[in-house]
């Protein structure tokens, strides 16, 4: 019989494997390293089987919980201590909700990046000035890699509306040539660690 402590660990192996290529974004713009962003972008074809398996593994954790014992194992309990809590349910809720939000950090990333205070200032800008663009970028797999890219492009003076789209693969941004150039526009969606498609 499988160990509770593989299937624990397993189920978090692969519960962060299903999400490591939208974690390593934010864990590159906490450590000051964005050009690690699109690292594991490779494992995102692969992240339905890992969703799946790690959805399978605690099921199978959570049934080998509350199966019947059979008349053996009830007896072979007087002799044992009382089990640790690594062993317990309360411990395997805690890996489940842990899973369950490793799975799901893809829908909620967009939180860890900081976003324009939209609204606050009014900004004037010449109609003849406002340039429109749009990059075609390689690498990124949720709405946590749109956030990132978002955030980069907006920190640049004379950003005016940036909107990145991974389902398309690229990034329209409205902008202030007399304040911001392309070379500036693409140097900071390349810090992000997504590539640009020429």
């Amino acid at each position: 019989m499988i160990g509770n402590k593989k299937l624990i660990g397993t189920s978090v192996l692969t519960a962060l494997a299903a999400s490591i290529c939208c974690i390593t974004p934010v864990l590159a713009v906490l450590a000051g390293t964005t050009g690690l962003a699109s690292t594991f972008s490779w494992i995102e074809p692969f992240r339905p089987y890992l969703i799946g398996f790690t959805v399978l593994v605690l099921a199978f954790a959570w049934y080998q919980k509350f199966k019947r014992k059979t008349q053996e194992e009830i007896d072979c309990e007087c002799d044992v201590e009382k089990p640790k809590f690594i062993n317990s349910k309360g411990f395997l809720f805690l890996i489940t909700l842990f899973a369950g939000a490793m799975l799901a950090f893809p829908h909620y990333a967009h939180v860890f990046y900081s976003t324009p205070n939209v609204g606050n200032e009014v900004v004037y800008v010449e109609q003849s000035n406002v340039k429109e663009i749009r990059v075609d970028i390689e690498g990124m797999t949720c709405s946590g890699c749109e956030a990132h890219i978002e955030s980069e492009v907006n920190k640049l003076d004379g950003i005016l509306k940036v909107d990145a789209d991974y389902e398309a693969a690229n990034t329209t941004v409205k902008y202030d040539e007399t304040k911001v150039d392309l070379q500036k526009i693409e140097t900071a969606i390349l810090s992000t660690g997504y590539k640009i498609i020429k």
